[in-house]
């Protein structure tokens, strides 16, 4: 698998830019950028475990391996959901189970920096490192918005 990652400098407190990365609002918001309609089904505790979902039912069953809040969190992606039910793993989900996904917040003179970390299969790569800067940007504007 291969990292994407990319960091983005926020005009607001680290609290702000938490609370628009994880409110259910915000959070639907600035993951439009990778499917119009996604949203996340958890109770956002360490340990639980969170599913990303498209309106279709379609997405990720993951757990939220490490929350810190207002400075980390981090998700560890288990499996594929079709219509709204988890799926086994086989061998073309196989490549990717166990793939991470975190957010780190750290504050510097009243602004925060944002660095997101994807695992990603080959094949997904050029996809990530067009959306994942979108959806970056659209927490910065959430973000600095007053």
């Amino acid at each position: 698998m291969t990292i994407v990652e990319f960091k983005i400098e926020i005009n607001a407190p680290k609290e702000k830019v938490w609370d628009v990365l994880w409110n259910e609002e915000t959070y639907k918001q600035w993951t439009s950028v990778f499917c119009e309609g996604s949203y996340a089904v958890s109770d956002w505790k360490e340990g639980s475990k969170i599913n990303f979902l498209s309106p279709n039912g379609d997405g990720m069953n993951s757990i939220i391996l490490k929350k810190i809040d207002n400075e980390y969190m981090a998700f560890k992606h288990l499996s594929e959901i079709k219509n709204f039910q988890e799926m086994p793993v086989d061998d073309a989900t196989q490549e990717w189970a166990g793939a991470m996904e975190t957010y780190r917040l750290t504050e510097n003179n009243d602004r925060t920096v944002l660095e997101a970390k994807m695992d990603s299969v080959e094949k997904y790569v050029d996809y990530f490192k067009t959306t994942l800067p979108k959806a970056l940007d659209l927490v910065k504007k959430l973000s600095e918005e007053k």
